[in-house]
């Protein structure tokens, strides 16, 4: 029970700073303007940990690769926190351990990268019925939109949008087939 307790929250916790980070990275990668209070919040909570991290992998291309690794390591460590506290003896396991917890970490990143998507997307669509000019649609709308014009060229043209039904759809269908084949995969290993 106590096990399940210290689970929970380590999953909960490492999953928000993993989110955090995450959206970091995207809304760099996708130009969204930092001057709004969504993403000044969004800066000041991961700040303490992309910082320094900075320091050791610079950007290049014009991505902050410090936010996508540290995503990734926070997703590692949550991993092998959840393998602790469930008693796994990492004691006899041994090197070949770390490339399975350093693939399930990227498994669970892409796994939390699509919930993003999906999440984003949600919101954009109530936005777009309820409060098209709140203040987080500055964020909101540069972060889905090139995910949602390839589908807008394909489905007819309507007085409903349905890219983002297609979108979610797609997002549910990585979840499932290949992602969750992959961890399957991955924790056969132990």
């Amino acid at each position: 029970m106590l096990a399940d307790t210290f689970a929970f929250f380590i999953q909960t916790l490492g999953s928000l700073l993993a989110v955090a980070v995450l959206l970091r990275f995207a809304m760099q990668a996708m130009r969204v303007s930092f001057g709004n209070p969504f993403a000044q919040f969004i800066v000041r909570i991961t700040d303490f940990a992309v910082r320094p991290l900075r320091r050791v992998i610079p950007g290049w291309g014009g991505y902050d690769w410090a936010s996508l690794v540290l995503a990734w390591l926070v997703e590692v460590a949550v991993v092998a926190a959840l393998l602790w506290v469930k008693g796994f003896p990492f004691s006899l396991a041994g090197l070949g351990l770390w490339p399975v917890l350093f693939g399930l970490g990227a498994i669970e990143l892409a796994k939390l990268a699509l919930w993003l998507v999906m999440g984003l997307t949600l919101v954009r669509a109530l936005l777009s019925w309820v409060n098209p000019y709140s203040p987080i649609a500055p964020v909101i709308y540069p972060l889905t939109e090139p995910l949602l014009r390839p589908f807008r060229r394909m489905l007819p043209a309507s007085q409903i949008d349905f890219s983002p039904l297609v979108l979610i759809i797609l997002c549910q269908f990585l979840l499932v087939v290949p992602l969750a084949a992959l961890e399957r995969a991955a924790r056969g290993a132990f």
